[in-house]
């Protein structure tokens, strides 16, 4: 028996491949945003990084409202927004703006982890720690009464109140999803009664035990009464297994790097990657990781991703479509990551 075909969501990082330029990196990402509202997509997140040579998707807002312009229905999000680096009620104005752009079509993913390294997170926090870790449950809940039409209210020890919108007249509120690859993560979601995403395509391990605390512990809430979840994976698809192996090779060798604490690159082009000298350290990193991967023509992707939700129990998958570009290939052009959006697509 064929499993059902869940829906299909996207991430991206907006990667930044060798000879490219953050111009040309955003304008291929938003080529793809169009491109996946076209073919029915349900959602298209952007994460958050920061100063990583191979990565645009530093600033999620800006990214979602330029995606926002280009796009018709598709869900549009940040997968997600690390609340460490930033106030809560910067985050909630920004999104509630981008409710207002796009109403009924955004989602705020928010994430616990700095999203960069030590210095970077100072960088980031140079004004004061706007949002500690400690204090992310609370700053969460914080968002969503900011968003709300009620809006939050801040109690003073000395009396009185004060009253606090992040938008004068909201007539919605964007759909707030916690983001994790940790069991801290999945139990605060199931104890708010929020949606919930384990960054499978990040790290596949700990997935089942996340899921299942998530699922048996959650408290339903008003918005949500029932448990909501999805899969994150990394996806390539080609007309020829052989094109889509040699395309996944620049991401799977960036993960490597990141791995062996190398110093990080732009994305290598898929010929700087299959002429690239192999070492075994680096190989062990790429057949592992490759091994979580979904690679292959459309239709094996796509079973895939069929008998993957059906395992987990999910009904969309998100795709991170990790696939590299040939040298050849237009600087401004999403080249291979749409093909891989429009196979799978076809053959779900």
């Amino acid at each position: 028996m064929t499993a059902v075909a869940p829906a299909l969501s996207v991430l991206d990082l907006v990667p930044v491949r060798t000879g490219q330029t953050s111009r040309e990196a955003v304008a291929a990402s938003l080529t793809l945003a169009a491109h996946a509202d076209r073919l029915g997509y349900r959602r298209y997140w952007f994460a958050e990084h920061h100063n990583m040579p191979a990565v645009a998707s530093t600033t999620p807002p800006v990214l979602i409202a330029a995606a926002a312009g280009r796009t018709q229905r598709i869900r549009l999000g940040s997968g997600g927004v690390m609340l460490p680096n930033h106030a809560p009620l910067i985050v909630a104005e920004q999104f509630a703006a981008l409710e207002a752009i796009a109403p009924g079509r955004i989602d705020l993913g928010l994430g616990r982890a700095p999203g960069s390294d030590p210095v970077i997170t100072q960088l980031l926090r140079a004004s004061g720690t706007p949002s500690d870790v400690e204090q992310f449950p609370q700053h969460v809940q914080d968002i969503a009464l900011l968003m709300s039409g009620e809006g939050a209210t801040v109690r003073f020890t000395s009396g009185g109140e004060y009253t606090v919108h992040s938008t004068p007249a909201a007539t919605g509120t964007p759909e707030v999803w916690l983001l994790g690859s940790s069991d801290y993560s999945a139990q605060l979601a199931a104890s708010q009664g929020l949606p919930y995403v384990f960054a499978n395509h990040f790290s596949g391990h700990g997935l089942e035990r996340a899921l299942d605390l998530y699922r048996g512990t959650y408290q339903p809430s008003e918005a949500h009464p029932e448990p909501q979840t999805f899969l994150t994976v990394n996806a390539v698809a080609a007309p020829t297994a052989a094109e889509a192996e040699e395309r996944a090779l620049p991401q799977l060798r960036m993960m490597s790097r990141l791995r062996l604490n190398k110093p990080l690159i732009a994305l290598e082009t898929v010929e700087e990657a299959v002429g690239a000298e192999h070492d075994p350290a680096t190989d062990q990193i790429v057949e592992a990781a490759r091994s979580r991967w979904f690679v292959g023509t459309g239709a094996t992707v796509a079973a895939e991703v069929r008998e993957f939700a059906a395992k987990f129990g999910v009904d969309e998958v998100m795709l991170s479509p990790v696939a590299g570009a040939y040298e050849s290939e237009p600087k401004d052009s999403p080249a291979g990551r749409a093909q891989t959006l429009e196979l799978v697509a076809e053959a779900l």
